[in-house]
C-alpha cells in the first residue's frame, strides 16, 4: 500500500514540474504525446477511485500477477480507446488544465488508496481482487508510465527505485523466469515489455526468455 502511494506520488510530482512545453513532446507510449499519456493517467486515477468503491462479496479471482492481461502485440496507437484518449487530451488546449485535473482526481485517488482495507475484495474488469492486490498491480502500471512519461525528457525525474525494484519482481512473476542479473530494472521493464529492443548482447544474455518477449499488458 505504501510503496502505491509512493510511486503515484513520484508520477504525478514529476507532472506537476514538466515546462508546458515538454507536452508536446512524444511519449514512450505509440501514437501519444506527452499530454495524450497525463490524460489517461486522469483516466487511471478514475479508474482507482471506481474501483476501490466497487465492493465484491466472492472470492478473488485475481491477484497482483494474474490481473494482466498479456499478449505480444505491441500497441499501434489505433485503438479507439487510446484514439479518443488523445482527442480528450487536446480538448485540454492548456497544460495547467491537464495539471490541475491530474492533482485534483490524483490526489483523491491516493487518499482513497490510503484508507483503504487490503484484504477487502473490490471488483474490475469483471474480476474480483483484494484491495491490496489491485493497488500491487498498480505499482507496475505507475511505474511503466512513469517510464513513458520521461522517456524523451532527459531532465524529469525518474520513477523511484523502489517501485523500479517492485515492478521487476511483478515482471518476472508474469514472465514465469527471471531477467538477466545484468539487466537494470529499468532495461528489465523498458525491455520486457517492448518499450525498446534488447541489444545484440541483451539478447544474447536474455536467452530463451527472449523468444517470449515482449510481454504487453493490459
Amino acid at each position: 500500500m505504501d510503496l502505491f502511494s509512493h510511486s503515484w506520488t513520484a508520477l504525478r510530482t514529476t507532472v506537476a514540474e514538466l515546462p508546458d512545453e515538454d507536452f508536446a513532446q512524444p511519449s514512450g507510449c505509440t501514437g501519444w504525446l506527452v499530454r495524450d499519456l497525463v490524460c489517461h493517467l486522469v483516466i487511471d486515477a478514475q479508474d482507482v477511485l471506481i474501483t476501490l468503491v466497487t465492493p465484491a462479496e466472492t472470492e478473488p479471482t485475481r491477484d497482483a500477477v494474474t490481473y494482466w492481461d498479456v499478449t505480444q502485440t505491441p500497441p499501434t496507437g489505433d485503438d479507439p480507446l487510446d484514439a479518443l484518449t488523445v482527442r480528450l487530451a487536446a480538448a485540454y488546449e492548456e497544460p495547467r488544465l491537464l495539471k490541475f485535473h491530474l492533482d485534483d482526481v490524483g490526489s483523491a485517488a491516493g487518499r482513497a488508496a490510503a484508507l483503504a482495507d487490503p484484504a477487502q475484495r473490490v471488483s474490475t474488469r469483471d474480476q474480483v481482487l483484494t484491495a491490496g492486490d489491485y493497488l500491487s498491480a498498480y505499482v507496475l502500471e505507475w511505474t511503466l508510465h512513469h517510464l513513458d512519461l520521461v522517456a524523451h525528457l532527459p531532465d524529469a525525474a525518474e520513477p523511484p527505485a523502489e517501485g523500479l525494484a517492485r515492478s521487476r519482481e511483478l515482471l518476472e512473476k508474469i514472465a514465469g523466469t527471471a531477467f538477466p542479473a545484468s539487466l537494470s530494472d529499468k532495461d528489465a521493464l523498458l525491455i520486457g515489455t517492448g518499450r525498446r529492443a534488447p541489444t545484440d548482447a541483451e539478447k544474447t544474455a536474455l536467452g530463451e526468455l527472449a523468444a517470449k518477449l515482449p510481454l504487453v499488458l493490459g
